[in-house]
């Protein structure tokens, strides 16, 4: 049976030997949270107030974050190179820049009928960086857009909405159903006996839908708190920042020496799966600080991510590393 991610996030973080959560860390960060709340800046409409962004009354909107989140992974590069970019963003909101662009001349790419059948050429003319930095893993992009487009045409006439709807407005139900026909949204592990569940890209792309359309009509799910925060490589680098994670010296010295983790290995399971359950630690301190708080993971994650983006120069002055890895499943 596979954990599902909160009983993943749990399960790893009380079996883990290279990262610690720590209690004083969870009442630091979870303190700014509250204050955070208290000055109304945690809005589900954050999502939005970046202009890379849909917004609800965009007909193709639903379209356009089904194929954002299917290539929403791998944007890393090591610190002192250049890195893919396009019109000046880079890392994620540099895909979303790129699709924004694309669309204005090839409204079709949004289409499940022609990207099933895109060709790594057409994928990297979309994808093409403002310099000469190619984005990483495209063969592993083309495929998930074959794949992803494939599965719609033949079991969900070729609309990505008609999956939504089955789900009946319950974010359990879409993530089953996102999980079981999507291969490469089906991001679980082996760790110590147990076959553990992230989900990072899967969850993510329930969590866009509901933050997109404002938790109204497709965006609304009645069972949005099952979904977790979303486990990639830059949200740890938060936790450490706040003292929430405590890096073993034999992780450290891995990861600040540049070494590739595999995707499904200890260390890499560990950092993201400890990430899941120091969110859900997060809430329910900011349950209880603030009774009644409509603040769920999802929003914790975005304010985590955000963080990280904002004061990158002082994560990168208490030299705070970031876990790499090459894989479809995380950003």
């Amino acid at each position: 049976m596979t954990l599902t991610p909160k009983e993943s996030g749990e399960y790893i973080a009380s079996h883990s030997t290279e990262v610690k959560i720590k209690k004083s860390g969870i009442q630091a960060l979870g303190c700014k949270l509250v204050d955070e709340i208290k000055v109304g800046k945690f809005l589900v409409s954050n999502f939005s107030q970046t202009e890379v962004h849909p917004s609800p009354d965009d007909p193709w909107a639903l379209d356009w974050i089904l194929v954002a989140d299917t290539l929403n992974f791998c944007f890393w590069h090591l610190e002192d190179a250049s890195g893919w970019c396009v019109e000046g963003y880079t890392g994620y909101f540099a895909l979303c820049a790129a699709l924004n662009r694309a669309i204005k001349t090839k409204p079709e790419f949004l289409q499940p009928k022609y990207y099933s059948a895109i060709t790594e050429q057409e994928l990297q003319k979309i994808l093409k960086s403002d310099n000469d930095v190619q984005i990483p893993l495209l063969s592993e992009r083309v495929k998930c857009l074959h794949e992803v487009g494939t599965v719609l045409l033949e079991k969900f006439d070729g609309s990505f909405e008609k999956l939504v709807t089955e789900a009946d407005h319950s974010a359990e139900k879409l993530l089953n159903l996102i999980v079981n026909n999507f291969e490469c949204f089906r991001d679980e592990a082996q760790y110590k006996g147990k076959t553990v569940s992230l989900y990072k890209r899967a969850q993510i792309l329930i969590g866009d839908i509901w933050a997109c359309f404002e938790r109204e009509g497709i965006g609304e799910f009645s069972d949005i708190e099952k979904i977790t925060m979303f486990a990639d490589y830059r949200v740890p680098q938060t936790l450490m920042y706040f003292g929430v994670f405590e890096y073993s010296e034999n992780l450290l010295n891995k990861l600040r020496d540049n070494e590739i983790l595999q995707n499904g290995d200890n260390d890499e399971v560990e950092i993201r799966g400890c990430s899941i359950h120091a969110v859900e630690l997060l809430k329910d301190y900011v349950f209880e600080q603030v009774p009644g708080s409509q603040v769920n993971s999802i929003m914790i994650d975005h304010f985590l991510w955000d963080f990280r983006r904002k004061f990158n120069k002082q994560i990168v002055e208490k030299k705070i590393p970031f876990h790499k890895t090459f894989s479809i499943f995380i950003e």
